[in-house]
């Protein structure tokens, strides 16, 4: 039986290889807690279990992941064969993409939903069905950014006995709990952004 990779606050994981593949770097470590091979491929070539850290042959991997990721996400056809809308290479990873994405890898149904005008009442609703329905092999993506727009893309993990959230953030490659004020006060901090825009998020 294959070891199923983890990622726990406190743990180093990757960096995001450049700027604008925050998602794909999200959208890679969510494939390797849902797959273990997967995982296992990146961290050792497949030569053996899911363990370890990334040393520079499994960045090198990783890296070539999250590419090949951003290249299906941002391409006209998503995974699963799903049309994609046109979205800016600056932004990044476009929600319908990236819900393509989790669907193919998961094999779960997600659902995108907007956080920026939800107010108060929007936000903590999110934030419980964040508490209730992510899983290490259902994670959820979170759009931060400024008031005028989404500019950066985290992954969250579920609660770690606190009833908090995880998030792994790739620009500094650190995972973090996610507090409840910080997401519906817009104080995220996250990647240097602090207002939620989007979830990517599964369905029930």
């Amino acid at each position: 039986m294959t070891t199923a990779w983890t990622l726990h606050r406190g743990d180093r994981a990757p960096v995001q290889q450049s700027p604008v593949t925050c998602g794909s770097a999200a959208l890679t470590v969510a494939r390797m807690l849902a797959d273990p091979g997967f995982a296992a491929w990146v961290l050792t070539g497949g030569t053996g279990p899911a363990t370890g850290g990334f040393d520079a042959p499994a960045l090198a991997r990783f890296g070539a992941q999250e590419r090949a990721t951003m290249g299906r996400t941002n391409s006209p056809v998503a995974a699963g064969g799903a049309l994609n809308l046109p979205w800016p290479t600056s932004l990044g990873t476009p929600p319908w993409g990236a819900r393509a994405e989790l669907q193919e890898r998961t094999h779960a149904r997600y659902a995108v939903s907007q956080l920026r005008w939800a107010g108060g009442g929007g936000r903590r609703a999110a934030y419980r069905r964040l508490c209730s329905t992510v899983t290490t092999a259902r994670p959820a993506l979170l759009y931060v950014g400024n008031a005028w727009l989404p500019r950066h893309i985290t992954l969250v993990l579920p609660p770690e006995g606190d009833a908090r959230p995880t998030v792994y953030e790739p620009a500094s490659g650190t995972v973090l709990a996610l507090p409840e004020g910080e997401l519906v006060g817009g104080r995220l901090g996250l990647g240097g952004w602090d207002e939620p825009w989007l979830l990517v998020e599964p369905a029930g």
